[in-house]
């Protein structure tokens, strides 16, 4: 027993020391890939050239945001926590644009705010977008404390870190959702907040807190709320690729394209006797471009000690069948379609009307044919089946 373990423990040392240096060449490879040269530039203040953190830019919404700022010459530095975002969506934009201080990457959790405090001592921040956030309905019915936290206690904490060290300008990611279920179509920037899901209610207490906050000081904020958002980046560089345990909680597209894929049995629509033309629910659908597009025009026209409150969708009202069979023919797959009961927190019907951000920040939607929208996300997801991962 004495010479088998003495003959072996040298190669036992050695199988550990080899699994050690592995572990740390990954660390620093990963650290290389994610944190490009040239981020410490972003420490610095380049006079003309504005440089906007973006919260949760690994994500669908905020990595299409990241590459229309780049593309438009800011400056942008990406924290994300990765629990719904993608290092695959960050590696393409480090690809399109390797240049040294044009983009960095920073992975932490919005959570902690020794982490959020420390990004913003050692950068200097022109504005920040803040999209980072938990967005399922579904989910926020089940798991309410943690779309409390996450969403309006991590706004908090990016608040006081921009308070901190003096960044004046905020664009907010909010959504239709505190609306609620209004008695009058189209919603209006006006219309009664009533949120009736958590998703809603904690965005709505986020909105709360940065109203507060603004009134005393010299800060310039947006506040965009947004209606459903389809497509994806028209050029193919860019997709939509939820983890495949948030499926049953995502978007409508996102389970139209599985079906299509087979990757599903078929699409589950949940609801068909609402007050509706068809008996299921009407949604506003924009597209991911259209949306970047506004949020760059705020960024843009956002001054101190001013706040600006902006529905951000098309003015047009779809219904759920509607909506899958204008996936049917742009996939040319024949989605089977099952009907189930109503699901928890959801509401008939709701679409905005845009007139307030199409006159105030000459914004208007310009990718409105719901089927070419669908059709062009569908080629990003023919071709990345397994999303930002091998095909």
């Amino acid at each position: 027993m004495d010479y088998s373990d003495s003959r072996h423990k040298p190669h036992i040392i050695g199988k550990v020391f080899i699994a050690v240096f592995l572990i740390v060449l990954c660390i620093l490879i990963t650290k290389k890939s994610t944190d490009p040269g040239g981020a410490s530039l972003l420490s610095l203040h380049v006079p003309g050239a504005t440089h906007v953190l973006v919260t949760g830019g690994a994500g669908y919404i905020g990595s299409h945001a990241v590459l229309r700022l780049l593309k438009d010459s800011y400056r942008v530095t990406v924290v994300d926590n990765l629990s719904r975002g993608n290092i695959g969506a960050i590696k393409v934009l480090q690809a399109l644009f390797p240049e040294p201080g044009r983009l960095q990457f920073i992975y932490a959790d919005l959570g902690n705010a020794r982490a959020v405090n420390k990004i913003f001592a050692e950068n200097t921040f022109d504005a920040v977008m803040h999209f980072a956030a938990v967005a399922y309905v579904g989910e926020s019915m089940l798991e309410p404390l943690r779309y409390y936290h996450n969403i309006t206690a991590n706004t908090l904490a990016v608040l006081e870190a921009m308070a901190a060290h003096g960044v004046k300008t905020l664009i907010y990611s909010s959504t239709c959702a505190t609306y609620g279920e209004p008695e009058k179509m189209a919603i209006t920037e006006e219309t009664p907040q009533v949120p009736i899901n958590p998703y809603g209610k904690a965005k709505k207490m986020a909105e709360d807190i940065i109203l507060d906050f603004s009134k005393n000081s010299d800060m310039g904020v947006m506040i965009l709320r947004y209606f459903n958002v389809i497509g994806s980046d028209p050029e193919g560089r860019l997709g939509e690729a939820p983890r495949p345990e948030l499926r049953e909680h995502g978007r409508i597209s996102g389970a139209c394209f599985d079906a299509a894929l087979g990757i599903i049995p078929g699409l589950k629509v949940k609801g068909t006797d609402y007050p509706t033309r068809d008996g299921t629910c009407i949604r506003d659908y924009i597209d991911v471009t259209d949306l970047v597009d506004a949020h760059v025009k705020a960024l843009d026209k956002a001054k101190p000690r001013s706040v600006g409150i902006y529905n951000v969708g098309t003015g047009k009202g779809i219904t759920v069948k509607e909506f899958v069979e204008a996936c049917k023919k742009a996939t040319g797959a024949d989605i089977k379609v099952e009907y189930l009961s109503r699901r928890p927190g959801d509401y008939a019907e709701v679409y905005s009307d845009p007139s307030k951000i199409n006159r105030e920040l000459n914004w208007t939607a310009h990718y409105t044919d719901l089927e070419k929208s669908l059709s062009i996300a569908w080629r990003w997801q023919k071709s990345h089946r397994n999303g930002y991962g091998s095909p």
